[in-house]
């Protein structure tokens, strides 16, 4: 159990230095393009710009799982510290975005997630909240694989797991999808046009709550259960 400690501590270590090089790219990019702070509507970002931005998430998700990969013992356990680091890594990203410029003023600021296929938006409090889940769900998997290396996830619990999951990136879709009307409009990497020329006049309204807490639910009751079940053997 120490040196799985150990590996938790390293693992957590690298993700919150990852965090921090987020959050100073982060800072460096609004240096250029929000002089005045950061705010909807989202500036232009020229198509050169955009694509190392593609590339570099991209390479963020591989060293995060190249991570779990190493230091998980089978494919549960390698999955488990991949979901600890990125939780740990977006957690300490607006930890350190706050530390170095104050935002976000408060967890109900609202920030963009992600950009695929339509831009992920909402509060701060959303995605800290996930993350909060899965550094305990991610923990005690970590540790049941250490007891029992054949240790399985219930089928049942992992479709909670999903289906709560898509639910959830659903709400986070839902405002600008509501904006949008019909016309989404999805860049890529062999578009000419600036990245977010189609939502240069879109303003976050309204978060779908009730959406993301049942999205929640099912994955929070995936969780729980799991532990339950657990503690009680």
């Amino acid at each position: 159990m120490n040196s799985t400690k150990k590996i938790i501590i390293w693992v957590v270590l690298f993700s919150i230095a990852m965090g921090f090089m987020e959050s100073a790219v982060v800072i460096y990019l609004r240096e250029i393009y929000y002089k005045t702070g950061f705010n909807f509507p989202l500036k232009q970002i020229s198509p050169f710009i955009a694509k190392i931005e593609f590339f570099r998430e991209i390479a963020t998700i591989i060293m995060l799982v190249g991570c779990g990969i190493i230091a998980g013992k089978n494919k549960l356990q390698r999955f488990a510290y991949f979901v600890l680091g990125f939780a740990i890594w977006d957690i300490f990203y607006y930890i350190f975005l706050y530390v170095c410029l104050g935002w976000p003023q408060s967890l109900s600021t609202w920030d963009i997630l992600f950009l695929i296929p339509v831009p992920w938006v909402g509060p701060v409090w959303a995605p800290c909240l996930l993350s909060l889940l899965m550094i305990i769900g991610s923990v005690f998997i970590i540790y049941q694989v250490d007891k029992k290396p054949n240790y399985k996830i219930d089928y049942r619990l992992w479709w909670l797991l999903i289906s709560g999951a898509i639910i959830c990136i659903v709400s986070f879709m839902w405002d600008y999808l509501i904006f949008a009307n019909k016309k989404v409009s999805i860049w890529s990497i062999a578009s000419k046009e600036n990245l977010f020329s189609e939502i240069d006049n879109y303003i976050p309204t309204q978060f779908n709550s009730p959406l993301f807490f049942l999205g929640f639910s099912f994955m929070l009751s995936s969780v729980v259960y799991s532990i339950y079940k657990s503690n009680k053997k």
